[in-house]
């Protein structure tokens, strides 16, 4: 089988016409027709391009002798799942993401913790307050922490906006079937490899200071000390959490758009498109949630108590998640 017959027949297994083929080569339909019909033959860069998009080794497109047609799995996958057309992600594409999520992984990993050390000053002040000399200004201090609060997680939410606009555009990875250029994933396999011993250690670390923010809480419960104790105990705890969230937020970036280029784990053809279905129901769930949250906290000023509803509703929602995909499964 010829480079033209084989041309033909690869665009009709992706079900495209001339024109749709001509516009992903950045060539004019003229052009894919006459190497259809034998009457030119593409460049080589046109060739490596046709075989990224294709899913197709160069070998199978130059040389006659091989002649089965191979199964395109990126083609199979789109038409299962209703995905839309897949898109050709480039070698500059690619090393402009990574590098892009490698300088703002630290940002959003900092947009995050801000938020979880928001309710710090106002523990601590509200522990104070009740201590007896301070009573008087009981009021006073919950007004400034919670001013306090709410400027810690201003800050937090405008890093987190800041850094989401910069990304926006690269959304399509999470949702869309992609094609990688040729060389694309050897070079971000690479990267993925080298990137992993710092991936382990820093989820290690995270876990490691979680647990150790639990233990002094644990050891000092049965004692009867006075309240601040606890307050300052759980800002210790707070804190530390949000040191161990800064690392899972930043090094879980980096690692995360190694996936999404390579179509792994949460990243997948299968589970991109279950992740699409479950969007309303995570959007309804959290949003429920932060608004839970909100008005406990409002109304109780237990602000040193109302955190523990995020690791529960965390643990909950993996449940729902769960649930939610069975139910789809069956359908």
């Amino acid at each position: 089988m010829i480079l033209a017959d084989k041309i033909i027949a690869l665009r009709k297994q992706q079900g495209w016409s001339q024109e749709q083929l001509a516009d992903k080569l950045a060539v004019s339909r003229q052009s894919v027709s006459k190497w259809e019909s034998g009457l030119s033959i593409p460049d080589l860069d046109k060739i490596i391009k046709m075989s990224s998009i294709f899913g197709v080794s160069t070998d199978y497109l130059l040389k006659d002798d091989i002649t089965e047609l191979p199964v395109n799995p990126t083609r199979e996958t789109a038409a299962s799942y209703d995905y839309d057309e897949s898109v050709l992600v480039t070698l500059e594409d690619a090393n402009t993401y990574m590098s892009l999520c490698e300088r703002l992984a630290g940002f959003f990993g900092l947009g995050v913790a801000l938020c979880i050390i928001s309710p710090i000053p106002l523990i601590f002040l509200g522990g104070i307050s009740e201590m007896a000399k301070y009573a008087p200004y009981e009021d006073v201090m919950g007004g400034i922490g919670v001013a306090i609060l709410l400027l810690i997680v201003a800050m937090g939410v405008a890093v987190l906006i800041v850094c989401g606009l910069q990304t926006g555009k690269w959304d399509f990875l999470e949702k869309s079937a992609i094609t990688l250029e040729y060389g694309v994933k050897g070079i971000v396999e690479k990267k993925k490899a080298a990137f992993e011993k710092t991936y382990i250690y820093s989820i290690a670390i995270g876990v490691t200071l979680c647990i150790a923010g639990v233990v002094p809480l644990m050891i000092f419960s049965g004692f009867g000390f006075e309240d601040y104790i606890y307050t300052i105990l759980v800002d210790i705890l707070l804190l530390l959490i949000a040191v161990a969230v800064f690392l899972f937020v930043k090094v879980g970036i980096v690692h995360g758009c190694y996936q999404k280029l390579l179509q792994e784990g949460e990243f997948s053809d299968i589970e991109k498109q279950t992740k699409r279905r479950l969007d309303p129901i995570a959007t309804i769930y959290w949003c429920s949630i932060t608004a839970i949250y909100l008005y406990i906290s409002f109304t109780s000023f237990a602000w040193h108590r109302t955190w523990i509803i995020w690791p529960v509703a965390g643990v909950a929602y993996a449940v729902v998640e769960a649930v939610a995909k069975v139910i789809m499964n069956k359908k």
